[in-house]
């Protein structure tokens, strides 16, 4: 199979659909597993318990900073609060003390800017991976639930920030012996698109504001999530290619590699559906975070716009990460 998530199709066939058909009857969940659904929801008393989990796998540089984002946008994207984060570290028998001390300290100095607890977790050297690999499940709660799959046919797609951010960090960190034909100065700033990967700050302005779904853009990049969005709520979406922010650090370096920067892994954006899409984007950009209407929610049909034409939205394959 090629490296990356399994097809979303394949995953439903072979994981979710057998998972949830033989899964016991509980009272407390609320929110059983399906594609495109950012977290799972457990009803505890006075407030509903989120829990989500991710590896970094994809990167090789500040794996620490991202597992701690990569996870807790998951919280923010249902709605809630991230409270503590578990982490499983996996090492070669090549690493250093050195190499081990810098992703704990990552993790702890992340962890302390989104005001998140790391709980534990498990630490081992093993033979079974060649490069570091980090596992984390996150809890946070919430009052009010926001599904991933709670759009509603007309709904705008609201996204913020910009494109492919978290690849274009990851390649000018991990890849630059690839990027020999890009000015320096281009790399450093794509570089810097690492510190700004949380979804935190959108998430509660998004939930004040009225969103009827949120879903965090990771693995498949800006196009993945759109059609994400629409199958887990049933329904359709047309994308509009051309209202997508982009930096152009991103698109010099996605050129050069030769990969689709709207298929590329983007945490730091946040897809937000809502019925008054234009008043969003200002509420979000009151508050110094950019945004853009880039689509909207149809009845059926996933399609995307481009210099005029509309084309199929393909089901989201392998991240272009992966093929540099």
């Amino acid at each position: 199979m090629k490296i990356g998530k399994l097809p979303n199709s394949l995953l439903d066939k072979i994981v979710i659909e057998p998972i949830n058909k033989h899964s016991v009857e509980r009272s407390e969940v609320i929110l059983k597993p399906s594609i495109g659904e950012d977290c799972s929801a457990l009803n505890m008393g006075d407030n509903i318990c989120l829990l989500s989990t991710d590896p970094i796998t994809g990167a090789v540089e500040n794996i620490g900073k991202l597992a701690i984002h990569i996870n807790t946008n998951d919280i923010a994207s249902s709605g809630g609060e991230p409270v503590g984060i578990m982490v499983t570290a996996l090492f070669p028998p090549s690493v250093t003390e050195n190499e081990i001390s810098k992703i704990v300290t990552d993790l702890y100095v992340e962890a302390e800017k989104v005001n998140v607890v790391i709980l534990g977790g498990h630490t081992e050297i093993t033979d079974a991976v060649n490069k570091p690999v980090l596992s984390c499940t996150v809890i946070g709660k919430t009052k009010k639930l926001i599904p991933s799959g709670g759009a509603k046919i007309g709904d705008s797609v609201v996204m913020t920030k910009y494109a492919a951010m978290e690849g274009t960090a990851i390649f000018a960190s991990d890849k630059a012996d690839k990027l020999k034909n890009v000015d320096k100065s281009v790399i450093e700033n794509a570089k810097k698109f690492s510190e700004n990967l949380s979804v935190i700050k959108e998430g509660k302005i998004a939930a004040r504001a009225g969103a009827h779904a949120m879903h965090d853009v990771t693995e498949g990049g800006i196009l993945g999530a759109c059609w994400e969005v629409a199958d887990c709520g049933g329904l359709g979406v047309e994308v509009y290619c051309d209202s997508i922010p982009v930096k152009e650090e991103t698109k010099i370096i996605c050129s050069e590699l030769g990969v689709d920067h709207l298929r590329l892994i983007s945490s730091g954006s946040m897809l937000i559906v809502c019925e008054k899409g234009e008043e969003m984007v200002r509420a979000l950009k009151d508050e110094g975070i950019n945004a853009a209407v880039i689509g909207k929610i149809t009845e059926k049909g996933r399609y995307v716009v481009r210099n005029g034409e509309r084309y199929e939205l393909e089901e989201p394959g392998a991240d272009e990460l992966y093929r540099v």
